[in-house]
């Protein structure tokens, strides 16, 4: 059945969330962003069918909300009121925990369905003009449920993200996807920027292969964007931040203790892990 699909926010995320909707299915896509050149860069692209305005958000069945945390809280609780019932709500930012705390219980109170939502894949690139249909092939879409949750609404939107490109959902709650993506993917993206400080970098070229390509391509970040999932994740971050601080006391304190064998052992530890969780 067609569908009336929004997609609120045109930048990186929301921008190819609307690409691979043109690209896979018929359902009529309306685009809201609050630069107006960009939905008519949008409109123009076709990447999507109309430009949204607050009286068009009671034609939509879906809603794709592609904010930062707090903009997504904001505009839910700006404009509940003009959804119709039976709206099936989605955001698509990097916490879940406070975004599902405080919108699902309101959505479930308007008669709307509210699904806390993270798409894994990305670039190190921001903005609408980086977008592209393809970026979801193959990636895994996070859904997350409470007691809130319509179970016919979220195996409907299981269904949608498969149907676009994505190549697995992961059904979980706001509280272990906040800490399982401390690990994943905030803690590789503290790493990385800051392993890019050490001055040595500076004399790099024509030392460094896969490994420095591999370490180093999320460092270039949007700043403004992981402050505030950072910040939103703090305590699970901190929590990985002191691990990892540990563990690479451990390497140094081998290191300054001439212990080559204790080298060997936490080089080993680290491979077997590696080997046994993929």
């Amino acid at each position: 059945m067609k569908k009336n699909v929004a997609v609120i926010g045109m930048g990186l995320i929301g921008g190819s969330i609307a690409k691979a909707f043109k690209k896979h299915t018929n359902h009529t896509i309306w685009g809201y962003n609050r630069t107006r050149s960009t939905l008519e860069t949008a409109l123009s692209d076709g990447a999507i069918d109309m430009i949204l305005t607050e009286d068009d958000l009671s034609k939509c069945d879906m809603v794709i909300i592609a904010l930062y945390p707090d903009a997504t809280i904001e505009f839910v609780k700006s404009y509940i009121e003009r959804f119709a019932r039976n709206t099936v709500i989605i955001d698509c930012s990097g916490t879940k925990e406070a975004i599902c705390r405080e919108l699902s219980p309101l959505a479930h109170e308007h008669g709307l369905y509210f699904i806390g939502g993270h798409p894994m894949a990305g670039i190190e690139r921001s903005g609408y003009k980086y977008s592209y249909a393809e970026m979801y092939e193959g990636a895994t879409m996070i859904l997350c449920r409470d007691e809130h949750t319509n179970l016919i609404a979220l195996k409907a939107a299981e269904l949608l993200f498969l149907e676009i490109g994505f190549g697995g959902v992961t059904v979980t709650d706001s509280l272990t996807h906040d800490k399982q993506i401390a690990f994943t993917s905030q803690l590789a993206h503290v790493v990385s920027n800051a392993y890019i400080k050490s001055p040595t970098a500076k004399n790099r070229a024509g030392f460094s292969a896969g490994s420095y390509k591999d370490l180093t391509r999320v460092a270039r970040l949007n700043e403004d964007m992981w402050t505030d999932l950072f910040f939103e994740n703090k305590e699970n971050l901190k929590y990985e931040i002191d691990y990892i601080i540990k563990s690479l006391g451990d390497y140094r304190d081998a290191l300054e203790e001439g212990n080559k064998e204790k080298m060997r052992l936490l080089l080993k530890e680290g491979r077997e892990a590696k080997e046994e969780i993929g």
